[in-house]
């Protein structure tokens, strides 16, 4: 009979338990959210409320190094967006216990990286309510970037959430671009008198070239993905400021594309100067070889980074 009421015991605690425990921990989950968007987790909560079953509810974790010691730019600028998104999340009228978003930082669980045989930060891990994390459920940061937008995308993809981002305002574009049409009409009213320069062709060629060498840098790309600036490997420090993917860049690698791209229309323009100018023939040297080895040079390295980054490329 004891045995029979022990079993019996046993068998209402499988039953019950569950429930009770899933109820607690979403309970607990939903507390955390209320006073702070994103979840700080060690590695006791990590095992206790993500890996621990049972479990209903989606958890999107950033794995960062946040603190001053790791010398990590863009696990900080990645952070910025995450908790922007995680806000967008906590105060949306749509606000459930279906997603939760999280964060565990290295010197807060570094036992939880070495669970995961993780070696680099950050990243961006989807942990489905059931199941273990599929490939997909591992966020691309170097193809998409760590904006907060196309972060969203990706959590609507993985958990069928779809959220708003709504970004805090920011004034400093609007600023900069009064500021600009300020100085740019106080010059031309202090030369109101002499507006030749409005007809300088040399003037409209400049700012024509400037304006292509941008764009074809890719900083508009760079405006729309948010890319990092560049990324360093936290198990060796090495720096890489060219992306190894023919499908993104860094910020980094747009402007060393930019500097080579002009490098080399400085060259044409001093080869252009050398053969129609009426200088001395020693000046005219001079700026052919100046030319001739701006443009070896700079496409040379233009090619290379081609070469890195569509392997197989056979052109040197």
């Amino acid at each position: 009979a004891e045995v029979a009421r022990i079993r019996f015991l046993t068998l209402m605690f499988l039953c019950v338990s569950p429930q009770t425990l899933l109820s607690e921990k979403v309970g607990q989950m939903m507390d955390w959210a209320s006073k702070r968007a994103v979840i700080r987790l060690n590695g006791e909560k990590f095992r206790r409320f993500v890996r621990a079953p049972p479990r209903n509810y989606s958890v999107i974790i950033m794995f960062t190094a946040l603190q001053p010691q790791r010398q990590c730019a863009v696990c900080r600028q990645a952070d910025e967006e995450y908790q922007i998104l995680a806000n967008s999340w906590r105060y949306s009228s749509a606000f459930t216990n279906k997603v939760f978003f999280a964060l565990v930082d290295f010197d807060e669980g570094s036992d939880v990286f070495q669970m995961l045989n993780m070696n680099s930060a950050p990243t961006f891990i989807n942990f489905p309510p059931k199941g273990k994390p599929k490939r997909a459920d591992t966020y691309e940061l170097q193809v998409r970037g760590f904006a907060a937008e196309q972060i969203a995308r990706w959590v609507a993809d993985r958990t069928d959430v779809h959220i708003r981002v709504i970004r805090p305002p920011n004034y400093a574009g609007p600023l900069m671009l009064g500021l600009l049409l300020a100085l740019i009409g106080s010059l031309a009213y202090l030369r109101r008198n002499n507006l030749e320069f409005l007809y300088n062709k040399n003037v409209w060629a400049f700012s024509a070239l400037c304006f292509v060498l941008i764009m074809t840098s890719g900083q508009m790309w760079n405006h729309i993905r948010g890319p990092p600036y560049a990324h360093k490997n936290p198990s060796t420090g090495q720096v890489s400021y060219i992306h190894g993917s023919s499908q993104a860049q860094f910020v980094a690698e747009t402007h060393i594309v930019l500097l080579f791209n002009a490098a080399v229309t400085l060259g044409m323009v001093l080869l252009h100067e050398a053969a129609t100018s009426d200088m001395d023939i020693g000046k005219r040297k001079i700026m052919c070889v100046a030319g001739i080895g701006l443009v070896m040079l700079f496409f040379s390295w233009l090619l290379s980074i081609f070469r890195a980054k569509y392997h197989g490329y056979p052109y040197r």
